[in-house]
């Protein structure tokens, strides 16, 4: 049974009955199609966001943090990196303060790239999502080519010794020890914050959200079947290297560019590609870019780009040949 078929009636409902849009026609698809998914990607939004503040309570960052720099790991400091990029959330904007943090508790530069290049591409919603649109099968496999991605990139990063490459000023900055608070919350008011913290991460996204939805829902209802498989084919050897430039000028995070991911797909592009370019719109867009140039200097900021691109072209052909 869909879990989300009484979303699905209540759209129709909306759609061709209160609004009294034709139900054939390009409108009703796209207007159908928008409120759909809008009702089932906040729902989804607000239950994963009060379980994630309550995941951010007991482990924030800096407790990850601190567990990167407190031993040697030797080489599997990569991985737990990766690993932590999944389950905490991160944006570009939050770039700055966490590449210098990490930088600052002795953290290998290679290890926190680790972190950077994984950490857009997988967040607990966007799983949620991506497992509701494409299935659990295609979700794992998503998830783990991401932190492979991160492994690696990070890995090679790590090797060509680009320390001299972070700006100066991140060098310069001393450490300072964040003091933890020791008071105990009642439960009661632990509950009332998990809501309001979940709630308002909910309502900061929500319009990016739905910007990506209603993009989805214009290519969903006007884009006539067919037509990307004129310009973007399976049997096209640039498809994929194409995709993904052409994302660079976009940005969005992981939650609403899905929603278009989905659209591209039933509209005829191969999974591989259209993942390749949901994954350079998240990862390797151009305000990223002039937000990092902050704590990279540019050879470096370069290095980190190319390698994630090429990471992600590899992954979108991987895909198009061997997931069906």
């Amino acid at each position: 049974m869909d879990i989300f078929y009484p979303i699905k009636i209540f759209a129709d409902w909306i759609a061709f009955d209160v609004f009294g849009i034709e139900q054939t026609t390009h409108l009703g698809d796209s207007i159908n199609f928008f409120i759909y998914d809008s009702l089932k990607i906040i729902i989804l939004l607000l239950i994963i966001n009060y379980f994630m503040a309550i995941v951010r309570h007991y482990l924030p960052v800096e407790k990850l943090r601190d567990f990167l720099a407190s031993r040697k790991w030797y080489g599997l400091d990569y991985f737990f990196a990766s690993v932590f990029g999944t389950i905490t959330p991160f944006c570009s904007c939050s770039s700055i303060p966490l590449f210098i943090g990490f930088i600052e508790a002795g953290i290998p530069l290679g290890v926190t790239l680790s972190f950077l290049i994984t950490s857009p591409l997988v967040n607990q919603v966007a799983v949620v999502l991506f497992a509701g649109l494409f299935g659990w099968k295609i979700t794992i496999l998503y998830v783990i080519s991401a932190m492979l991605l991160g492994i690696f990139g990070g890995f090679v990063l790590g090797k060509l010794k680009l320390e001299k490459y972070v700006a100066d000023y991140v060098w310069n900055i001393k450490s300072q020890k964040l003091e933890t608070k020791n008071n105990k919350e009642k439960f009661s008011a632990l509950i009332k914050k998990f809501w309001h913290e979940g709630f308002d991460l909910t309502k900061k996204i929500t319009p990016y959200v739905l910007l990506g939805i209603a993009v989805g829902a214009v290519i969903h209802g006007y884009v006539p079947a067919g037509f990307f498989e004129n310009y973007i084919k399976a049997d096209n050897l640039f498809a994929v290297p194409i995709a993904a430039i052409v994302a660079v000028p976009m940005y969005a995070n992981a939650v609403g560019v899905i929603p278009i991911m989905q659209s591209l797909v039933e509209k005829g592009i191969p999974l591989g590609t259209a993942l390749a370019f949901m994954m350079a719109v998240v990862g390797l867009s151009l305000p990223e870019a002039l937000i990092l140039k902050r704590v990279m200097k540019m050879k470096l900021l370069i290095y980190f780009f190319g390698i994630t691109t090429i990471n992600i072209i590899i992954i979108g052909y991987l895909f198009n040949a061997f997931v069906k």
